[in-house]
C-alpha cells in the first residue's frame, strides 16, 4: 500500500472481535490469565491492545521492525539515552530542541554520559568528532534532527549513517518536523527514529505523546525492557486519540507544506524580516539533501525580524496566528526560541549558532494562506519602531 492508505489502515486496522473500524480503548490496568503463564496481556504497562495498534502502526509506516509509545517526545528521548551507560559519549546537534538538550546536559549528565556539540550537516566536523573519540571514549550515538529546530538544518541521514556504523555508533533520527509522511530516516541507514507525537502525527493539539521506531529486533526487546521498567508508558484514550490523527497526517501536511512555501515567500520578499530558515528554498543550504530524502519540506519556518520591527509587539499584533508552545496542529502557531523552546540552552551558544533574541518561529497551519499572510502583513506594520 501507499503512505496515504497506510495512514488510515497500516497497524492493526480495526478490531477482530467487534468488527468495529477503529481500534476500541481498552481502558483497563491487568487482564485474566487463563493458567499461570498462560495469558496474551499481562498488565498494561507491559502491554496494552490500543497502545499495541499504535505501535504497529508507526513501525509500518517508517519501515521498521517495531515501534514503542511513551508518554511524552521526551520520555521516547529519555528511554533512547537509557541504552547508555556510565562513561558513554554521544553528538548531539549544535541548534537542537531544547528540552532535549536539557534532558543531555541536566538529566543524564549526572550520570556521566558525555555529549559533544557538532554541527551534524558537515561531515568533516562529524567524522573529525568520531576520530579525535575512537581511542579514548568512542562515541556510541549520533543524534540528528534534520530539519534542526529552530533553524532548519538539513542533515544527509544516509551519509551520516555509514560514517556512523564505520565508527560502531548508532544513528539516532529525530524526525518529529517530517513525520513518516515526507521523510523515513530508517530508509536511509539510521538506526532509531524518534517522534513528538504530539506535534504533526496528532496534529490537533490535543494529546502529548512521544514514539520510538527501530530497524533491529535486538534493539527493539532492549527498549521495549526499558519502556517496561522505567514505565513511561502512553496510555489508552492518548493511543486512541492518536491513532484518530494519523488517519488525516497526509491531508494536513499537504495543506501544511502548500501554505509554508506560499508564505516563505511572502517572508523572503518582505522588508520586515532580515532572515529567513526554510528548506524549500531553492538557495537554501541544505535543498537539495532535502529533496533526495524527503518528499516535501513540511510546515516550520524560523525567521528573524528586522531591526526596525518590535519582536515583542509583534507576536502581541496577531490575531489569528496563536504565541504558544508546541507545533504541528492544524491551527497556526508562533514562538520565541531563545525564552521559550530553547531557553533551557545558554545562552552563548544561543548567539553562536543564531539563535537570537528576534529570531521567530512558525508553524503553519492548515488555515486559508491568504488570511495567514494578511494577519502577518498587518501585524510587521503595527510593530513598526
Amino acid at each position: 500500500m501507499k503512505i496515504e492508505s497506510l495512514l488510515v489502515h497500516g497497524g492493526i486496522d480495526g478490531d477482530e472481535f467487534t468488527g468495529a473500524v477503529n481500534v476500541p480503548i481498552y481502558q483497563t490496568s491487568t487482564y485474566k490469565q487463563a493458567g499461570l503463564g498462560d495469558y496474551k496481556y499481562e498488565y498494561s504497562r507491559t502491554g496494552n491492545p490500543t497502545r499495541e495498534a499504535l505501535e504497529k502502526t508507526i513501525a509500518t509506516l517508517e519501515n521498521g521492525v517495531g515501534g514503542l509509545a511513551f508518554g511524552s517526545g521526551m520520555a521516547a528521548i529519555t528511554a533512547v539515552l537509557s541504552l547508555f551507560k556510565s562513561g558513554d559519549k554521544i553528538i548531539i546537534p549544535n541548534n537542537l530542541y531544547g528540552g532535549t538538550f536539557r534532558v543531555v546536559d541536566k538529566v543524564f549528565k549526572n550520570f556521566n554520559i558525555n555529549y559533544e556539540i557538532v554541527d551534524i550537516s558537515r561531515l568533516s566536523e562529524v567524522r573529525e568528532v568520531l576520530e579525535d573519540n575512537k581511542n579514548n571514549t568512542p562515541i556510541k550515538a549520533i543524534l540528528i534532527e534534520t530539519p534542526t529546530n529552530p533553524l532548519m538544518d538539513i542533515t544527509d541521514i544516509e551519509e551520516v549513517s555509514i560514517l556512523a556504523k564505520e565508527f560502531g555508533a548508532l544513528t539516532v533520527v529525530d524526525n518529529t518536523f517530517m513525520s513518516p509522511y515526507l521523510q523515513r530516516p530508517l530508509d536511509f541507514g539510521a538506526d532509531v527514529v524518534v517522534h513528538s507525537a504530539t506535534k504533526y502525527l496528532g496534529g490537533h493539539s490535543n494529546v502529548v505523546a512521544g514514539l520510538i521506531v527501530v530497524n533491529d529486533q535486538e534493539l527493539l526487546e532492549k527498549l521495549h525492557f526499558i519502556q517496561n521498567s522505567t514505565g513511561g508508558v502512553l496510555g489508552p484514550f492518548d493511543s486512541f486519540i492518536l491513532l484518530q490523527g494519523i488517519k488525516t497526517l497526509g491531508v494536513r501536511l499537504d495543506r501544511h507544506n502548500e501554505n509554508a512555501s506560499k508564505i516563505a515567500e511572502f517572508l523572503l520578499n518582505s522588508n520586515y524580516v532580515s532572515k529567513i530558515y526554510y528548506p524549500g528554498l531553492k538557495d537554501s543550504k541544505g535543498y537539495e539533501i532535502q529533496k533526495k530524502q524527503a518528499s516535501g519540506f513540511g510546515g516550520m519556518i524560523s525567521f528573524v525580524v528586522a531591526d526596525n520591527v518590535d519582536y515583542k509587539k509583534f507576536v502581541k499584533s496577531l490575531k489569528l496566528i496563536t504565541l504558544a508552545e508546541s507545533l504541528g496542529g492544524v491551527e497556526s502557531l508562533i514562538c520565541h526560541p531563545a525564552t521559550m523552546t530553547h531557553a533551557a540552552i545558554p545562552y552563548e551558544i544561543r548567539q553562536k549558532v543564531g539563535i537570537v533574541d528576534n529570531l521567530l518561529r512558525l508553524s503553519v497551519g492548515i488555515e486559508n494562506v491568504d488570511d495567514l499572510i494578511d494577519d502577518l502583513n498587518n501585524a510587521f506594520k503595527e510593530s513598526l519602531m
